[in-house]
């Protein structure tokens, strides 16, 4: 008899990948779940078809982590195309090439600068930002006349790399839920420049970088405060009700508790004490 694909037991795993450019990341994360044979996964952070780069990706209970993770400010490379200009604000709909004159590269290391802090923006139609339960791109793409609704991105720093004209690179950190298609198109009108994105890479979000897909330890990437449990451990390895006394914080907020073999995540407020994830093996 044929070996199914998916013939393993399901895993708890978490891994940074890297996603190459012009395929979507749901393509990729099945790509990613044939290599390792399960598919229960899921991941953060959808990327463009467009761009590439760093993708946290979970199999098993640690597909439930996804709210709880280290995951911002992210950061990002990307190269402008001077006097390109396209549809979806990157390489795939240029529609128009023009020459341009050469810019001043103090010029453009001020406004790269300038760029940190909160900005104003309409997201590109082109982007991965779900509109009614669909990906904005997939609307555009099918002629359906997409409006965007006007978001507010910070930008946490940003750092000149080149200029080679036409072509422009930079970093930027920014804020969750930021598009650097937007930001480039910021710098741009500041320049008082057209232009495109010609390439595009996350480089982490938050504490997560790419490092050949090594096994990383959910504790060392949680964004949750550590409570000690002073009960006995059958009552969270069963899932029973806990009582605020056997906790030695009792503040009201979310808190993880740790023991050897599996943690959970905690809720306390109004001074009763809920599970919003139980028993996550290690």
């Amino acid at each position: 008899m044929q070996k199914r694909l998916y013939d393993k037991e399901p895993l708890n795993k978490l891994v940074v990948v890297k996603k190459p450019m012009f395929m979507s990341s749901n393509s990729y994360l099945n790509r990613i779940k044939r290599k390792y044979k399960n598919k229960k996964a899921g991941f953060s952070g959808t990327l463009d078809p467009f761009a590439k780069g760093c993708l946290i990706v979970a199999f098993g209970q640690y597909s439930k982590l996804f709210n709880y993770l280290a995951k911002t400010p992210k950061s990002y490379r990307t190269t402008i195309w001077l006097g390109a200009q396209s549809e979806s604000l990157d390489l795939e709909n240029i529609h128009s090439n023009e020459e341009c004159e050469i810019l001043s590269e103090s010029l453009i290391k001020e406004e790269i600068k300038n760029l940190i802090g909160d900005i104003t923006y309409l997201p590109p139609k082109y982007s991965a930002k779900k509109i009614d339960g669909k990906r904005a791109y997939d609307l555009a793409r099918a002629g359906i006349d997409v409006k965007m609704k006007e978001s507010t991105m910070t930008i946490v720093d940003t750092k000149f790399l080149s200029y080679s004209h036409p072509f422009l690179t930079f970093e930027a950190t920014v804020s969750e839920g930021s598009y650097i298609r937007s930001l480039a198109q910021e710098l741009l009108k500041k320049l008082n420049r057209v232009g495109t994105l010609s390439y595009l890479e996350r480089l982490n979000e938050g504490k997560f970088f790419y490092e050949n897909e090594k096994d990383l330890n959910p504790l060392d990437y949680l964004d949750i405060p550590r409570n000690k449990y002073t009960g006995t451990k059958e009552w969270l390895d069963f899932g029973k009700k806990i009582a605020l006394d056997y906790l030695e914080i009792k503040d009201e907020g979310k808190y993880l508790i740790v023991f050897d073999d599996f943690f959970s995540i905690i809720q306390i407020e109004n001074n009763e004490v809920k599970y919003l994830l139980n028993k996550v093996l290690l």
